[in-house]
């Protein structure tokens, strides 16, 4: 008698468990594939720019434009130069900039005048202010440690951001300042060879006759 009544208990409970697993399925999370493409590369002249001057005179340019504006310059020679500059922007905030030009020459046909495309980015760290408390303890003999309410703090900057600049205006305004530094010494005449020097022009002067001649 009782495996009569076993068989129409066990198909409902069959549809029971098969409802359960398909709202399983249902809920599952969906891993969908997210698109992230933050490079567009459409744009050559944020980052470059052209001058009529040769690689030396370029980064000397850009060292120059660096020092004005109070970077520390870290790296300079005749195709990179590199700088550094600190910010506050708030209490427990600070911010490092670190520029970096680099110059390479261009390739054009003979006859024509030099010139070099500098290559300029701009990196941007920002770090906060992480205090640390540190509570006293002092040892008792047999009574093992005693705490004091007497506690330190310890302060580090920790770094919690990191970033290349992308705004096209402020690359325009070093590019401009470079220019400013360029100009003079595209201007600059040849100097003269050593050892050769322009002759000295001959100088008359009236002679007025003898008052003892007749």
């Amino acid at each position: 008698m009782p495996l009569l009544f076993l068989a129409p208990l066990r198909a409902p409970m069959l549809w029971v468990l098969a409802a359960l697993a398909l709202s399983g399925c249902g809920t599952r999370p969906s891993s969908t594939r997210v698109s992230y493409e933050p490079e567009a590369f459409n744009s050559t002249t944020t980052h470059s720019r052209t001058f009529m001057a040769t690689e030396a005179q370029t980064c000397e340019a850009a060292r120059r434009a660096l020092l004005s504006q109070g970077y520390l310059v870290t790296a300079a020679n005749a195709d990179l130069v590199t700088g550094r500059k600190s910010f506050q922007p708030a209490n427990e905030v600070h911010v490092e900039v670190e520029f970096r030009v680099v110059c390479a020459s261009e390739v054009g046909e003979k006859g024509r005048r030099s010139s070099t495309i500098a290559f300029v980015s701009a990196l941007q760290d920002r770090y906060s202010l992480k205090k640390t408390n540190n509570s006293a303890s002092v040892g008792v003999g047999a009574f093992g440690s005693l705490s004091l309410p007497f506690s330190a703090s310890d302060d580090a900057l920790v770094k919690v951001a990191s970033e290349t600049l992308t705004d096209e205006r402020f690359y325009d305004r070093f590019f401009v300042l470079l220019d400013r530094f360029l100009s003079p010494a595209e201007d600059e005449p040849a100097a003269a060879e050593p050892g050769v020097s322009a002759p000295v022009p001959a100088t008359t002067f009236p002679v007025r006759p003898s008052p003892n001649r007749g």
